[in-house]
């Protein structure tokens, strides 16, 4: 789904937060997951996605999908970096890494998930811990950690 998309429905989602404040989300894929930069506090959460090779056309579903979001709130303008994890085809040699396609359903659920961690982290509310879970699909085979962004980086949550 285009940034834009995300963009927008984190706007909606938002307005939960602090109506002084600012937020603004956009899409950073040279975010280190957990390093964010001083004063940054980070959020990592699993999504389902579907994934189309760009070299053979072939399309799986995976419900282990990384999203890391970086959060700083300085003087009322709260910027959101965020970085979909990618994975790539298993039955092509040197296949790139595919961006996710997280479904609408979805992208609200992680985005709702986000402005709570925002009110813990940023604003420190007691909100205990409340992660809405995401949308599943069926996976016919099991998660392949070395077509796994998350994974190689260490943050997935394959079991």
């Amino acid at each position: 789904m285009a940034h834009a998309e995300w963009a927008r429905i984190f706007q909606i989602t938002a307005q939960d937060l602090k109506e002084s404040d600012s937020w603004l989300l956009h899409f950073d894929d040279n975010i280190v997951p957990d390093s964010p930069n001083p004063g940054w506090k980070q959020y990592i959460r699993n999504t389902c996605a579907s994934f189309r090779c760009s070299q053979c056309r072939r399309s799986w579903p995976s419900n282990r999908v990384m999203v890391v979001f970086h959060m700083n709130l300085t003087s009322g303008q709260g910027t959101i970096k965020a970085r979909r994890l990618r994975q790539n085809c298993k039955r092509c040699t040197e296949a790139p890494m595919e961006e996710p396609n997280i479904s609408s359903e979805n992208i609200h659920i992680l985005l709702e998930n986000l402005v709570e961690k925002i009110r813990i982290k940023c604003y420190h509310e007691d909100l205990g811990q409340q992660n809405k879970p995401f949308k599943s699909v069926d996976v016919k085979s099991p998660h392949e950690p070395t077509h796994c962004e998350g994974c190689l980086k260490g943050i997935c949550t394959r079991s």
